[in-house]
């Protein structure tokens, strides 16, 4: 897929990932993340997501990446935050009330555009790349993190062969593979969510579940 898959998608608004709630999994592990007043939290390939405005009522400061411009513009307009847009390196920027959006490939990112950063928030990203590119993020977000910067990383998990992706299968042995021994990674949740994946399920799959890891900084 590349970066043309995407923008189709989201300008013919052929999106099922965007989920119109908070992910369980970041509700039940925020804690493990820091406080809102040490830094920003980052959510790579961001979308839309509900869970920025969860943060952000949560008195989080964000730092979201996307590709998308209607993306980011669909954020920034669904919850009426106006904003300032500029240049910043590679990127389109959108400066708005508590978030900071960065239009553009995540791979353009660089140390500078991270420093404020002091957690991260992967629901989207990992299992959005195949596993050629999946490789390649991991190594780039932790070459760029903050060392300190922990990752809470929700992926989900389903039988090979049973549907292709996106979303993509990515098990616990992979996340541990990609991010270890750089970082410590700790997987801290595991759940059946079959269920609450009507789209999911209509493809065929007989099991589906969702994990959330906490990689720890260095």
């Amino acid at each position: 897929m590349d970066a043309e898959f995407w923008h189709s998608r989201w300008e013919s608004g052929n999106t099922p990932w965007h989920q119109g709630r908070v992910n369980a999994r970041l509700e039940r592990n925020i804690d493990r993340l820091p406080a809102p007043e040490s830094g920003r939290v980052m959510v790579p390939l961001c979308g839309r997501a509900y869970d920025m405005r969860w943060l952000l009522d949560r008195g989080h400061r964000l730092l979201g990446v996307e590709l998308s411009a209607v993306a980011v513009r669909g954020f920034l307009d669904e919850h009426g935050l106006s904003f300032e847009r500029s240049t910043d390196g590679a990127f389109e920027r959108f400066d708005a009330p508590g978030a900071r959006m960065l239009c553009g490939d995540v791979f353009a990112l660089t140390r500078e555009h991270l420093a404020e950063v002091r957690a991260v928030y992967d629901r989207a990203a990992l299992i959005a790349l195949p596993p050629e590119t999946r490789r390649r993020y991991a190594a780039h977000l932790v070459s760029i993190l903050p060392p300190a910067a922990p990752m809470l990383v929700v992926t989900i998990e389903y039988p090979r062969g049973e549907t292709d992706g996106p979303p993509f299968s990515v098990d616990e042995a992979e996340v541990r593979d990609l991010f270890e021994p750089a970082r410590r990674v700790e997987r801290v949740e595991s759940i059946d969510v079959l269920d609450t994946e009507p789209g999911l399920a209509r493809r065929g799959l007989s099991r589906l579940v969702e994990h959330a890891f906490l990689v720890h900084g260095g």
